[in-house]
């Protein structure tokens, strides 16, 4: 009896001391996404407070290649002691239905610790076509089914899939046309090459305001404070559509359930704070962390939900 007590005391305090002890050295924090990206942007002001917290430099490490395979592959080989996250975004549920063959499975192979925060997209249009709402698009693209084309940051992006996922909810007929990011879609859109976009609030505010793009609707199910006018998507038409490009950190499988938790109590006290609220609502981002066995469960509900636009749109990327 006296030895498993012994036994016992000694797991109890590993786990103990293994949360105390953490960080005990540099985190790295992978973003699949270069400098600049709105997942970079979280990746940073996250990392920043926790550096100054826990007295050890966050290194965001930017590895933009592949849609995310190459940074989750890092993650994959990492030693699962916390000491290395990666900052997701939708694409790294997009990714599991995206590629016919992945080295690793996105549920399986990694460990939720937060959610960080929702982003909507703002459904953008050329000022060209004169549309003044969304009713004004999905009319002219059934009056001419074929002939609109809509703009994405590439095939598998969140703005990919919004299209996508509009499209099968308006019922209409329109042309997928991916270019190599954000900005270029948006000069494409501002010139009428692509008639629409679901650009990202982040990059949309400044165009939307300036009148070089004309602002329909945006995806998530309230309207976003820093644009007001703008009626959500549901409520022009389609009800009950929500798309939210959320940004979230994930670690390897095995780390730690303290080591995790530790983790995201750190996340959602540093979004509590008011400087980085404001940060983040600045961007059209809604903080809003999530423990780590919730945030488990809302990736595998977005692989599957995911998995049916990726789908029905026909998308691949190998």
């Amino acid at each position: 009896m006296k030895q498993l007590s012994v036994a016992c005391l000694a797991v109890a305090c590993g786990s103990v001391c293994a949360q105390d002890n953490f960080p005990n050295k540099p985190i790295r924090m992978l973003v699949p996404f270069s400098a600049g990206s709105a997942t970079d942007f979280f990746a940073r002001a996250i990392g920043q407070k926790m550096a100054e917290s826990w007295t050890q430099q966050v290194v965001v490490d930017n590895r933009p290649s592949a849609g995310g395979v190459i940074a989750s592959e890092l993650l994959l080989n990492a030693t699962p002691d916390g000491h290395t996250l990666m900052m997701v975004s939708i694409g790294h549920a997009v990714n599991a239905s995206l590629y016919s063959k992945l080295p690793y499975d996105t549920v399986r192979d990694f460990a939720g610790v937060t959610l960080v925060a929702d982003v909507p997209n703002v459904l953008v249009a050329t000022p060209a076509l004169g549309f003044k709402s969304v009713r004004d698009l999905i009319d002219a693209a059934k009056a001419k089914p074929g002939q609109l084309n809509y703009g994405s940051a590439g095939v598998g992006s969140g703005t990919h899939m919004n299209g996508e996922q509009f499209k099968l909810a308006a019922n209409i007929n329109v042309v997928h046309v991916p270019f190599k990011g954000t900005p270029e879609a948006l000069t494409n859109t501002i010139s009428g090459s692509v008639q629409y976009f679901f650009a990202p609030i982040t990059a949309a505010v400044p165009l939307v305001k300036s009148g070089k793009v004309t602002g329909l609707g945006v995806t998530t199910r309230a309207r976003s404070p820093v644009l007001p006018d703008l009626p959500t998507i549901a409520d022009s038409g389609l009800p009950g559509f929500d798309f939210n490009l959320w940004t979230g950190l994930v670690g390897p499988a095995k780390m730690p359930k303290d080591i995790k938790e530790k983790i995201a109590r750190e996340v959602a006290r540093i979004l509590s704070l008011a400087d980085v609220k404001e940060r983040l609502l600045v961007q059209g981002a809604t903080p809003h962390a999530m423990p780590p066995a919730q945030f488990d469960a809302f990736i595998k509900g977005e692989v599957e939900r995911l998995a049916k636009v990726v789908k029905a749109s026909g998308a691949r990327a190998d």
